[in-house]
């Protein structure tokens, strides 16, 4: 199927629900969805947003003002991921811990609202990567219709783009943990130094960037179209990180790629079971 046809696909999935709540966060994959799940179900559709110290406070007021442009029913909860030591500890499992605190929440709005369905954006790309949180949607019985169609990054962003979606080109935003390499402690402290430096990246006119935290080490990925200009303000952004509070700025020399921090997982664990193996692509996990 071509990606029109997916979306169509898309549609006569969600056409199956009585009701939905769609966990949205304001990049392209749960934009889509919550569009999508709109114009099936009208006001039977609940976006939900959760706003906690691991999502940038400039995403969550984004997000807030995109589902108004685009007449979405949104509600905002709070989340806290902190308040878990075993989310603080940060071992391979975090994800899960943060997606089990979510979908227990989501799943509560739902069934207080009389919502039938709790859905998120993954799409299929995202079963080739390690997710420990996608163990967390099959406990609560979250869906992710995207994925059982088909649907791939690119081609929820030609939909988008086609549907005209503001954010169609929205670059990549994941939560502030996935900063943290497994093993270094997340604290709230950390987690702003994060975002500010962050902040700092997009205020020079950077798009798609990592800064991954390192102690008191700020591991800078630039997307690899960038890094020319990257190194040209690379004063700039030494000092601009460093004011954040780090001692280091350093860039790495393979640029911003999805998962790095994925990378430090070696077969041995995987085989050991200390952490879950990424889903397979042919896999019937939603």
């Amino acid at each position: 199927m071509d990606s029109i046809q997916k979306y169509d696909a898309l549609l006569d999935r969600l056409g199956e629900y009585k009701s939905v709540l769609v966990a949205f966060s304001g990049g392209i994959d749960s934009t889509l969805l919550a569009v999508a799940a709109h114009v099936v179900h009208g006001h039977r559709c609940l976006a939900v947003l959760a706003s906690s110290d691991t999502y940038p406070a400039r995403e969550v007021d984004y997000a807030t003002q995109l589902a108004a442009e685009l007449g979405l029913r949104l509600l905002v909860v709070e989340t806290s991921e902190l308040a878990d030591p075993r989310f603080r500890r940060n071992d391979p499992d975090r994800c899960f811990y943060c997606k089990s605190e979510l979908f227990s929440l989501l799943r509560t709005v739902a069934d207080h609202r009389g919502l039938e369905s709790v859905l998120d954006g993954s799409n299929i790309d995202d079963r080739s990567d390690f997710r420990p949180g996608t163990r967390a949607a099959v406990e609560y019985g979250v869906q992710s219709p995207m994925a059982d169609v088909g649907l791939t990054k690119a081609e929820m962003r030609q939909i988008a783009g086609q549907l005209g979606l503001p954010n169609w080109d929205k670059p990549s935003m994941a939560c502030l943990a996935s900063r943290f390499p497994y093993g270094e402690n997340i604290s709230e402290d950390k987690l702003q130094r994060v975002a500010q430096a962050e902040d700092a990246l997009r205020d020079l006119g950077f798009r798609q960037f990592r800064v991954r935290i390192h102690g008191d080490i700020a591991r800078v990925e630039i997307d690899p179209p960038e890094m020319d200009r990257a190194w040209e303000l690379r004063s700039d952004i030494s000092t601009r990180v460093k004011a954040a509070g780090f001692a280091f700025a350093a860039a790495d020399l393979e640029g911003y790629r999805t998962g790095s921090l994925n990378e430090t997982l070696n077969a041995e664990q995987l085989a050991a079971g200390q952490v879950e193996r990424p889903p397979s692509l042919s896999g019937s996990e939603a």
